[in-house]
């Protein structure tokens, strides 16, 4: 686990402060907190273009943090150094 924390810090950092900004969290003396109904549980959108990236973006979001390591990730991606 500390391994795999430290690999994803750069990613996960401006995650974090994306949600921040967003108002999807909120930072309180408990720590982070979800702010709720921020996210919308259905994916909707304007286009069938927009609709088509949420539910990649969907897919993505439940695959990713099952496949392992930052560089296992981006070589299953098709990403080259």
């Amino acid at each position: 686990m500390t391994r795999n924390a430290a690999l994803l810090a750069a990613v996960v950092r401006p995650g974090l402060l994306f949600a921040l900004q967003t108002n999807v969290l909120h930072c309180t003396a408990n720590g982070l907190t979800l702010v709720q109904n921020a996210l919308p549980k259905a994916v909707k959108g304007a286009t069938p273009q927009i609709v088509a990236i949420q539910k990649a973006t969907v897919l993505l979001g439940r695959w990713l943090p099952s496949t392992g390591s930052l560089g296992t990730v981006l070589t299953l991606l098709g990403v080259k150094p």
